[in-house]
């Protein structure tokens, strides 16, 4: 455990995207957790799964697997915030379709381990392996929750930055929208000898009427002023 906390506290998450910071923590996953032959991060956004980081393709075919059918072991484990483990697929009976499918691809013991700090992405960790009861020890356990851990911080720090970039694109989009709206009130001003009140009355009247954004029409105004000017 102590080699896996130590190469989990060195993932750097600063100035790199989520699916490189995942790909590292998987990599991570597949060598640390005892049993683990293959191992996948699910995400789940809108009720729709995907994988967002995989270590071999044994975990990409079984997590595509459960998302054609909307259910399994990770998509469940995601959803509701608990633990499923599966010791043998060829006697697993709680998601009878899925297991007979995977089996046929060479899985027969699965591990899924929520994100523990979920807000507006929610997911899980899962592991994989060729053999039976490959993650019934503690030890296996306790290693993917670490993992698990590190995956939720990754995620809550990639929708915090997502956040903010937005923000900063609303904000800009607003300042955008406010000086051609000013540009627009200030050719109204100019051409019907109104004070501003006025002019963003007629403005705000004529959204309604044509059934546009006052933006657009705004920009229409303000277009319509400059290409008057370049004519003469």
């Amino acid at each position: 455990m102590e080699a896996l906390w130590r190469d989990l506290s060195r993932v750097v998450l600063a100035d790199r995207g989520l699916a490189e910071v995942l790909g590292e923590v998987t990599d991570i996953a597949a060598r640390s957790i005892p049993g683990a032959e293959s191992t996948s991060i699910t995400l789940v956004r809108d009720d729709r799964g995907f994988t967002a980081a995989h270590t071999g393709e044994l975990a990409l075919t079984a997590d595509e697997l459960q998302y054609e059918r909307g259910y399994g072991p990770c998509l469940d484990a995601a959803r509701a915030g608990v633990v499923l483990r599966i010791d043998d697929m060829t006697t697993e009976q709680r998601w009878p379709d899925y297991v007979r499918r995977v089996v046929e691809v060479g899985v027969r013991s699965s591990l899924s381990t929520p994100l523990p700090y979920q807000g507006s992405t929610v997911g899980a960790l899962n592991v994989y392996s060729t053999h039976p009861e490959a993650f019934a020890s503690e030890e296996s356990r306790v290693a993917a929750r670490a993992v698990a851990e590190a995956v939720a911080v990754a995620v809550v720090n990639a929708d915090a930055q997502d956040r903010v970039t937005e923000h900063a694109r609303n904000m800009g989009l607003a300042m955008e929208t406010r000086a051609v709206i000013e540009q627009a009130k200030g050719v109204l001003m100019a051409q019907r000898g109104v004070d501003a009140e006025k002019a963003f009355d007629i403005l705000r009247e004529a959204s309604q009427r044509y059934n546009r954004k006052l933006r657009d029409i705004a920009v229409g105004i303000v277009a319509a002023t400059s290409s008057g000017r370049s004519s003469r």
